[in-house]
């Protein structure tokens, strides 16, 4: 292992956010307990205090499972990196792989990948099944985990292989560009797997039915009519099977869109209620966010991959990480581990713009529909998903890509 200035900044960032995260937590802790005893003043009259300490206490110990996760992972990070983890595993592979380079790359990553979810099946395993059952919300059985394992793992090799082994060519042949091809090639990707997600890969893991309720149907039929959206067609899907939670999200691209309901969803809401949810869904595509976010992730992920086309090239962006010999598939995996150190100082910047796009859909369905139907709505949401009301201002800062419960029920007032 060489020490060099870029070992000694990268040591800085991840000391840097470790502390920015360890000092969120506590915040967040300490805002919590400041509100523990007393409902806010918005909701005294739909949420009871019981509901309210049992999102305090959870909220509590998904942050203790957060303190921990964030030590374990800057051990991970720096054990691959300055430990020699990923030079060790390269030397394994080139020791037992002399035939190609991209068979050799490939199966460097692919192997990288598994091991990197065999580290995070435990925290799975815990999240699932002792804090989740512990607040009631867990309605996985073993059966569906082991099921939903195997299903990613065949997906993941199924998909990442070709993709793989495509980047890596590209990054071979070529020339100083090779970013850019790399980058229309995960762009095309990226839009393919858009459009063919909700027909082809969620039913994978989960049953979706069309909508029964006719009065409801009718409800958003009128509102799609109003607000002139087109869609592929208004599903339910089984989200009991693993969790309690309730959700609603669109998916798809272009014409291929589904409208989908959590079944756990519907049960706990009214009619205009879902129609109000379905609504601010709506705002988002009104004002273009899906594409907006879109957008901002390719120039994103143009400008990282023109990064990384300059450091392949230096010496030191590998001697500094621990690695002996510098090749394009130990560049890959050194940058996509060191990225999201650095990136995380631009974070709460992120947050913002989409807090903002959250309140521009609010304000949509509350043109369209009734604002207080809306309310009632978020409220149930929270109090179902024993969200934090109060969350600390910094925490949210860096956390929350959605406002607080309070700002948006005053903002929607």
């Amino acid at each position: 292992m060489e020490f060099n200035l870029f070992t000694f900044i990268f040591l800085l960032a991840i000391l840097t956010s470790v502390i920015t995260l360890l000092w969120l937590n506590f915040r967040q802790d300490r805002a919590i307990k400041a509100t523990f005893d007393a409902v806010p003043e918005n909701f005294k009259d739909s949420i009871s205090l019981e509901d309210h300490q049992k999102a305090g206490r959870y909220t509590q110990a998904k942050l203790l499972v957060s303190h921990f996760e964030v030590i374990f992972s800057t051990i991970v990070l720096l054990i691959w990196t300055i430990g020699g983890g990923i030079n060790w595993l390269d030397i394994f592979w080139r020791n037992n792989i002399t035939e190609s380079s991209l068979v050799l790359g490939t199966a460097f990553i692919i192997s990288i990948m598994l091991i990197a979810s065999l580290i995070d099946l435990p925290f799975s395993i815990y999240r699932n099944f002792i804090l989740e059952q512990k607040f009631g919300f867990n309605r996985m059985t073993i059966l569906t985990f082991l099921s939903d394992l195997v299903k990613e793992l065949l997906l993941t090799l199924i998909v990442s292989i070709p993709l793989i082994f495509a980047i890596l060519y590209l990054m071979d042949v070529m020339g100083n560009y090779w970013w850019l091809y790399v980058w229309l090639t995960l762009s095309i990707f990226t839009m393919t797997m858009m459009w063919i997600y909700p027909t082809f890969i969620a039913p994978i893991f989960n049953k979706f039915e069309p909508l029964k309720n006719n009065s409801l149907r009718d409800r958003i039929d009128n509102l799609l009519q109003r607000t002139g959206f087109k869609n592929d067609g208004i599903f339910v899907m089984d989200g009991s099977k693993r969790s309690s939670h309730g959700n609603a999200y669109f998916t798809g691209l272009g014409k291929n869109k589904r409208i989908v309901f959590f079944d756990t969803l519907l049960k706990g809401m009214e009619d205009r209620e879902v129609e109000a949810i379905l609504a601010h869904e709506l705002g988002h595509f009104h004002h273009k966010h899906i594409r907006q976010r879109m957008i901002s992730t390719f120039i994103f992920s143009l400008i990282s991959l023109a990064l990384l086309g300059y450091l392949i090239n230096q010496s030191w962006f590998f001697s500094g990480l621990g690695i002996a010999e510098g090749s394009s598939h130990t560049a890959l995996i050194l940058f996509s581990l060191i990225l999201p150190v650095f990136s995380f100082f631009i974070t709460p910047f992120s947050n913002l713009i989409s807090r903002k796009h959250e309140f521009q859909a609010d304000a949509f369905a509350a043109r369209h529909t009734d604002a207080n139907d809306l309310i009632s709505s978020l409220v149930k949401l929270y109090r179902e998903n024993s969200s934090s009301l109060s969350p600390d201002k910094y925490y949210s800062a860096f956390h929350d890509t959605h406002p607080s419960a309070t700002l948006r029920i005053e903002r929607l007032k």
